[in-house]
């Protein structure tokens, strides 16, 4: 069985690289522009997703059972919005199983807090369209597929988000974290075993995997610099809606449907920050 992880030089790719090497898979892997600087957990393969004979040749030399796409292509539109949907197509081709991560940025965050899996996406930046866009199109062509949507992803200290704690409480970079930014972070260790065991299980449709605890950027910026012993009343705080940074406030990933599917347990931020990020934790009992 070879795992071909898209976008595997990315902070997601690397777990999900890990991960399925640990299980005894083996593994490939493409990156857009940089190579990676430890290449020896996978074999490698320059790739812009927009080529589509690039693609057609890392598929013909890989000849993957199942494809993952982590990569992030920005709000550019056809990496992000039309590649995955030429994924999809290949995979069904090949007969891969396929998995689209997707993200929290499909919903407004407007009307409602909690959105479970039979919510309709209603995004409002070019961002969310381009994602939202991906995961219909992914679905018309390969029903079998799974769109796995996710929140803010930490971990390890290599999170963007983590990485912005510290530059604020060094004082190497100014700003603030919102207060009414409200996200449902997960372990980056959770979220690849989730993804893999989803791919394992043959799930399809849209799923949720997204931790169990809705917290605020501020308030999740608070819970890091406190595991890493920083002095979180550095960090500033500030309102979102009074910025002039445009996207949803308010989105909450219900993932309870997703959870039952799973003996990876999707842990809230409270748990794996104060846990000190021990990693996966798995266990017999899905989590109501």
């Amino acid at each position: 069985m070879t795992t071909l992880i898209i976008g595997g030089s990315g902070f997601l790719g690397t777990e999900l690289i890990r991960q399925a090497r640990a299980a005894g898979q083996r593994t490939a892997a493409t990156y857009h522009a940089t190579a990676p600087a430890v290449t020896s957990e996978a074999a490698w393969y320059r790739l812009d997703l927009r080529d589509a004979e690039s693609l057609a040749v890392v598929i013909a030399e890989t000849r993957p059972s199942l494809i993952i796409n982590a990569s992030s292509g920005g709000a550019d539109w056809a990496t992000t919005a039309e590649a995955p949907v030429r994924l999809a197509m290949t995979a069904r081709k090949h007969g891969s199983r396929f998995v689209q991560v997707s993200t929290d940025a499909v919903f407004s965050g407007t009307g409602r807090a909690r959105y479970d899996e039979s919510c309709l996406p209603d995004p409002i930046t070019t961002y969310g369209v381009a994602k939202a866009a991906a995961e219909t199109g992914v679905l018309a062509v390969y029903p079998e597929a799974a769109v796995v949507r996710t929140s803010l992803i930490i971990g390890h200290g290599h999170s963007t988000h983590e990485r912005l704690v510290h530059q604020f409480i060094a004082g190497t970079t100014d700003g603030v974290l919102f207060t009414d930014d409200i996200r449902c972070p997960i372990h980056v260790t959770d979220l690849a075993a989730a993804l893999l065991e989803l791919a394992e299980n043959g799930a399809a449709g849209v799923r949720h995997a997204a931790g169990r605890d809705a917290v605020s950027r501020h308030e999740l910026g608070v819970l890091i610099a406190r595991r890493d012993g920083l002095d979180a009343a550095r960090l500033a705080a500030g309102l979102r809606a009074e910025s002039t940074l445009h996207g949803p406030l308010d989105v909450r990933l219900d993932s309870r449907t997703t959870q039952h599917l799973l003996s990876t347990r999707l842990r809230g931020a409270h748990e794996f920050l104060a846990a000190g990020e021990e990693g996966n934790h798995r266990s017999d009992q899905t989590v109501a």
